[in-house]
């Protein structure tokens, strides 16, 4: 038996720019990090002990006899890839709900490239899992989903992550001192707002706009840049500032990103004190983001009272196999 663990991702700057048909053609870049929330993939070879040959747990529970009869798009596709035919039992547990913009699609395939590559008794590499999470959502699944969240997911960790034209994945973590990093998240806090969705049917509608979206995209690029900056200056005030233009900015990307009540959310957290914030991932519900200084986060508690705050702290290991027992379940 495997068992891998995964993080989610928070995303601050650059969302958009890391779509194939934006950074073909422009550069691309992203400033996000990983949080202490995760995707738990188990993965065992199955003993033939059962009428079906495969077993897949996640939101319902699947019972196959061939890896083509597999609803589940993500564990379909990786044991194509990954060329695996033998009866398997795959269960998913999370920390928190999924459609809801924290990368949990890409955490869980990220996660499932890790542990089936561990059951087969091969090490995956971080840039591997990144890259082959990437083609596997992108080419075989056909969603309509960055290259973000599959990095983030693999490597962990606050980095700055560069895409480019030829496929470039430029991964650098952001070399912060320890005092800096918990000064950051003493300013954050991510409220749910009560519902979910699915970022690809989202997404899709971004990215037809992208050719009517250039100078919207090249900005958000280039704050990229000017929020690294600001925290290189332990200018924390700075950063919250740009989070609230970047959300400005990326509202507008697509008439589904935002609606009257995530709206009312965000503008209850300002009237309260907020510096800032976003709405994290494709857009249309699920977290949002509130930058706010440590000492008026009661008071935006108090506007916000009516949704869930989700406590966390960042995190740095990404994809991890924290149990190993490659033999369970086969059978002499």
């Amino acid at each position: 038996m495997i068992i891998s663990r995964t993080p989610f991702r928070v995303s601050f700057f650059g969302g958009g720019t890391d779509y194939p048909q934006w950074f073909h053609d422009n550069p691309g870049a992203v400033l996000a990090t990983t949080i202490d929330k995760y995707c738990y993939i188990t993965a065992r070879y199955l003993p033939p002990f059962f009428d079906h040959k495969s077993r897949i747990i996640y939101s319902k529970m699947e019972h196959v006899q061939n890896v083509d009869e597999i609803d589940h798009p993500s564990v379909r596709e990786t044991l194509r890839f990954l060329n695996i035919h033998q009866g398997i039992e795959i269960h998913h547990d999370g920390d928190l709900p999924a459609r809801a913009g924290l990368g949990s699609s890409s955490s869980f395939t990220v996660g499932l490239l890790n542990s089936l590559y561990a059951l087969k008794g091969t090490m995956a590499t971080k840039e591997q899992m990144a890259r082959e999470a990437i083609h596997i959502e992108q080419n075989m699944i056909k969603e309509n989903v960055g290259c973000q969240d599959q990095a983030l997911a693999a490597y962990g960790g606050l980095n700055y992550i560069e895409f480019g034209r030829d496929g470039q994945l430029g991964v650098r973590p952001v070399t912060l001192s320890k005092e800096r990093i918990t000064a950051l998240q003493d300013h954050m806090m991510i409220f749910f707002t009560g519902f979910a969705r699915t970022a690809s049917q989202i997404a899709v509608h971004q990215i037809q706009n992208i050719p009517n979206k250039k100078q919207e995209l090249a900005a958000m690029y280039h704050l990229v840049t000017q929020a690294l900056s600001a925290l290189n200056a332990n200018d924390l005030l700075r950063f919250g500032k740009l989070l609230g233009e970047s959300w400005q900015i990326k509202r507008t990307l697509s008439d589904k990103i935002t609606t009257s009540y995530i709206d009312d959310i965000y503008d209850k957290a300002l009237k309260a004190g907020a510096l800032g914030g976003k709405l994290l991932g494709a857009g249309g519900g699920g977290f949002i983001l509130i930058y706010a200084e440590p000492e008026k986060k009661p008071l935006v508690r108090s506007a916000l009272k009516g949704l869930l705050e989700i406590p966390f702290h960042f995190e740095t290991l990404g994809s991890q196999i924290i149990f190993y027992q490659p033999n369970s379940g086969v059978v002499a």
